[in-house]
């Protein structure tokens, strides 16, 4: 961790704010260097201050931490943003996670949890409440059925799979057909069935993927 580390807290409940950020400050290595009650404030204090975190609470009277990180994220801000909310709603973490969001913590915590995540982001890890986790896994479940949905070159017949290779060697269609022994016609099937199987569009599409793959084709 960096001998000291600069926090903004923007929350709209004033009681909360000053209680997080007492607790907070109390470990000499963290630093609240300002506070914001709504979302004008937390994007005016952020840039002000440039601090090394901000702590936004997802729900503000004028906007919601998502709409200050998106704002922010036009600058070349170095700041990682840790959420709070009160709500288990599993589209709201996921638009925190894709917002590059380093911690999402539930305000039913306890202090100490909510203390423990921001020190843990403050040393450069991510951290979300335990009671997310299976929000988490949820989500690392989709991306990798996605990832198996993705149509690859293994997807492809030998003879496709050649075709590729002389694509990738820039050759036109006509020299493909030469080298094969086959038509020209044929050539074409085989890049339209190439180009459907890996759903490539655009004129140079083939090629590009072809010369960008073409390492996996040896």
């Amino acid at each position: 961790m960096k001998t000291e580390i600069r926090i903004v807290i923007a929350e709209d409940h004033p009681v909360f704010r000053r209680g997080l950020a007492m607790m907070i400050s109390s470990d000499p290595r963290l630093k609240v260097v300002a506070e914001a009650g709504n979302a004008a404030e937390a994007i005016a204090r952020i840039a002000e201050h440039q601090p090394d975190m901000a702590i936004l609470d997802v729900n503000m009277p004028d906007g919601t931490g998502f709409d200050v990180v998106r704002e922010l994220q036009k600058t070349d801000l170095a700041t990682s943003f840790v959420f709070l909310t009160m709500h288990k709603d599993e589209g709201l973490f996921n638009t925190a996670l894709d917002l590059g969001a380093k911690g999402y913590l539930l305000k039913e915590s306890a202090v100490e949890e909510i203390i423990a995540g921001v020190k843990a982001v403050a040393q450069g890890e991510n951290y979300i409440s335990p009671q997310l986790a299976t929000y988490l896994f949820n989500r690392h479940r989709r991306a990798t059925d996605l990832v198996k949905q993705q149509p690859t070159i293994n997807d492809l017949t030998p003879t496709e799979r050649r075709v590729l290779q002389f694509i990738a060697q820039e050759k036109t269609s006509r020299d493909i057909a030469a080298e094969l022994y086959i038509s020209h016609r044929t050539v074409e099937r085989h890049r339209e069935n190439i180009c459907a199987k890996l759903n490539l569009h655009g004129s140079n599409a083939l090629l590009k993927f072809a010369i960008a793959h073409k390492s996996e084709l040896l």
